[in-house]
């Protein structure tokens, strides 16, 4: 869902097509004069991956400065895929390297889940998607914007992230403060249990939502407060949407899932299961009005154990090709089938409850 002209007008661009943000990333990589940074939850060792790497070890070659940040948990690679690129000059950087510790989960399970790609002092992409050939039959959301306030804001938390990269500490208030650039907002997560602010924006937005509220998330386990928010709305006589996919990646969490849908479709909430294949796409839409996207899924493990970043704003045509995307959803998905949900078999009910406890982990 892009256009070349428009591109080329420096227009914002929403993408849900892997093919054409890859071609568009690999061409804006290409144009760059001074600096390419990149942060990504995977980075794959396949055509993908491999196009990417040598794009920017051709830039590297010709004197950009190239910084790439993988999360190590999610990483399909190694520095020995990146030597070429180290030695002309780029810096590659793993972040939280999988630790042998006595509480291996609860440590290991902090990741940097966020997606950005910078270039030069003007192009910004934010959203869903990682840098993976898996995925190029999956429906994503991200967005290109040639913005350079809100590149340069971007630019600030990618130092933050790539300089802390090997730190299992994350107490600092200024890293989870909202930023601001123009109309648009920045709104980040570190691991914590008690200061979530995406989902504190979640909320907000839902609670304060008059006609419409459309969600699009792969994974869906949303906490109580997530959840009372989307019920009390639907009584106030808001519309809200849910499209997740009929089958994700996750299988256990498409298991577990089964214990809200029921209840929340009950309560009025809409649920579409997207069917042609994945939805990873991550995003808000909010009255026509409101539109929040970027890495982080509706689900515990995002929330509180996840390095994540959203974009909030209000941008018109931002949202009419957002609209058009979720259009596009709707028209390729089937509504959730409660009489079938309630004739689930024992066994799937019995995983469900079994299951329940671990919910903060999936």
């Amino acid at each position: 869902m892009t256009d070349e002209t428009n591109i080329q007008n420096g227009k914002s661009i929403f993408f849900d097509d892997p093919w054409q943000y890859y071609n568009a990333m690999l061409e804006d990589i290409e144009g760059a004069e001074t600096s390419i940074s990149v942060e990504t939850y995977k980075f794959g060792s396949g055509n993908i991956g491999e196009r990417f790497r040598d794009v920017l070890t051709r830039k590297a070659e010709e004197g950009v400065k190239v910084r790439i940040l993988i999360d190590s948990w999610g990483a399909q690679v190694s520095h020995a895929f990146f030597s070429e690129l180290e030695k002309s000059g780029g810096e590659v950087r793993f972040f939280m390297k999988i630790k042998l510790v006595w509480d291996f989960f609860t440590k290991n399970h902090r990741r940097n889940h966020r997606k950005i790609l910078l270039i030069d002092d003007k192009i910004s992409y934010i959203g869903s998607a990682n840098l993976a050939g898996h995925s190029l039959n999956w429906r994503e959301s991200m967005l290109r914007l040639e913005n350079p306030e809100l590149n340069k804001v971007l630019q600030k938390i990618f130092i933050e992230d790539f300089e802390m990269y090997n730190s299992y500490t994350f107490k600092k208030p200024g890293l989870t403060r909202l930023l601001k650039s123009g109309n648009f907002e920045i709104i980040r997560d570190v691991p914590s249990i008690t200061r979530q602010t995406i989902k504190s924006r979640y909320e907000n937005l839902i609670r304060n939502a008059r006609q419409r509220v459309v969600i699009e998330t792969p994974y869906f386990l949303p906490g109580f407060k997530l959840r009372k928010a989307m019920s009390d709305a639907v009584k106030r006589g808001v519309d809200i949407t849910v499209i997740i996919p009929k089958n994700s990646d996750v299988h256990l969490v498409d298991l577990l899932r089964g214990r809200y849908l029921g209840m929340l479709h009950k309560n009025g909430v809409k649920f579409r299961m997207y069917l042609p294949h994945k939805l990873h796409a991550k995003l808000l839409l909010i009255d026509r009005e409101t539109f929040a996207l970027g890495s982080a899924n509706f689900d515990y493990r995002s929330f509180r154990y996840q390095h994540e970043i959203i974009l909030v704003g209000s941008d018109q045509d931002i949202i009419s090709q957002i609209r058009s995307h979720i259009f596009d959803c709707l028209q390729n998905s089937e509504p959730f089938n409660y009489d079938e949900w309630l004739k689930r078999p024992f066994i799937q009910r019995f995983y469900e409850w079994i299951f329940l406890p671990f919910r903060h982990l999936l």
